[in-house]
């Protein structure tokens, strides 16, 4: 039987890529030693076989197995769009109307 894959949350930095995304999940822990609460970050390649995500989108990764290099996680779904992409999405649609 196969074992539980893991899951984040994050922020996707960059898609310039092709079908790639690189997502940063920030997770806050208390230090070892002194006990403050700091927060940790790390940037994930994920694989995003549609080219669906776009910076500033809040997605929900997944792990699977090595796809590349630097790549091993997989895109699962887009939680929250960015409020930049939906204006752009806007926008195009609006200049699309203005063609007809």
């Amino acid at each position: 039987m196969r074992g539980v894959k893991k899951t984040r949350q994050g922020i996707v930095v960059s898609s310039k890529m092709n079908k790639t995304i690189v997502v940063q999940v920030d997770v806050q822990k208390a230090h070892p030693q002194f006990g403050k609460i700091i927060t940790v970050s790390n940037k994930f390649h994920a694989h995003d076989e549609k080219n669906a995500a776009q910076p500033g989108d809040e997605v929900l990764i997944m792990e699977t197995r090595r796809l590349s290099k630097t790549k091993t996680w997989r895109l699962m779904e887009i939680v929250k769009k960015s409020a930049k992409a939906l204006e752009t999405k806007v926008e195009n649609s609006l200049e699309n109307i203005d063609k007809i």
